[in-house]
Formats: structure tokens, sequence, C-alpha cells
């Protein structure tokens, strides 16, 4: 008698990908449970605004998302070609004896550090918020800046020169 097994290279692929499905699916507060996480605060809770970063002529924009954070709750500091955006955004206030059945919106305090160029003037450097978009404009120097240079025709230059000429060339 002859057992014949049959051998499922991916098996363990295919094991491998549901338990990792099993466990992004864990509830945020089951999360919590495992302890504080890498990158501070615990895990459903650790959040940092989403940052965009744009070049222009004259200065860098940077546009971050920082919904439920006032203007005084924020800290813009800009030292070395490091701008550092920190700040702390509260969790909603809840009556006593409210049972929350979800919680998404993440809360807590953070901190971005976005290297930049040095050739900014930190001293003009403007932020501003506005229905939870904070907008830092850092002018660029003047040293930095593009500058176009004109191009002028040259002197036509013969071929072969009179010294060349002479030599046989």
């Amino acid at each position: 008698m002859t057992i014949t097994t049959s051998l499922d290279v991916f098996e363990d692929l295919r094991n491998a990908q549901d338990e990792l499905l099993r466990m992004t699916r864990m509830p945020a507060q089951w999360l919590a449970q495992l302890g504080p996480q890498p990158g501070g605060g615990y895990a459903g809770q650790a959040w940092a605004p989403a940052v965009d970063i744009t070049e222009r002529k004259d200065n860098y924009l940077v546009t971050a998302e920082v919904p439920g954070v006032d203007a005084a709750g924020l800290e813009v500091t800009f030292a070395d070609g490091l701008l550092t955006i920190q700040g702390e955004r509260h969790p909603a206030d809840a009556a006593p004896g409210d049972k929350a059945h979800r919680a998404e919106r993440r809360h807590g305090a953070f901190r971005r550090s976005i290297t930049l160029p040095s050739h900014v003037q930190a001293d003009k450097i403007n932020a501003t918020t506005q229905d939870g978009v904070l907008q830092i404009v850092l002018p660029k120097t003047d040293q930095v800046r593009a500058k176009h240079i004109q191009v002028h025709p040259g002197q036509p230059k013969p071929a072969v020169t009179a010294t060349a000429a002479r030599n046989g060339g």
C-alpha cells in the first residue's frame, strides 16, 4: 500500500496572510491592551498630522492637517534647517455615563520634524491656520534663488589659426 501526500508550497504563505488579516481587523481597544507601541502612545491613539511640502520660486510651503487643534495649541519652530510642528489634540468631551461604541479619531500629543534647506529666512516665516489646516510659508534667501543668466553670442573663430597654418595644421 502506498500513501500519497501532496505538498502545497503556498500553504504557509496563505496562513501568514490570513493571520495578518486577522490582526489588522483587531479592534483598537484590543491593540491598546498590548501596551505602548513604537512611536509613542498606545495603538489606536498615536497620531501625527499629514504634511505636504511644496517648493516655489521664492519660498517653501508646508501644509499640515491639524483638525481639532486650535492656533494657541500649536508650536512651530525652525532651527538649522529643521522645521518642527508640535501640539496636542484633545479627545471630545463625553458626558458621564456615556458608553463609546466606536472611537476611531486619534488624539494626543504630536510632533513632526521636517528637514528643509537652511537657506530660509527664519525671521520672515509665517504660519496661519484655518479650518484645521496649518500653512507655513518659509521664504528663501536671495542668494539661493535661481538667477537668469543671459547667454551672449561669441565672436566667430576661424577653424584654422594662423599659427596652426604655419605649422602645417
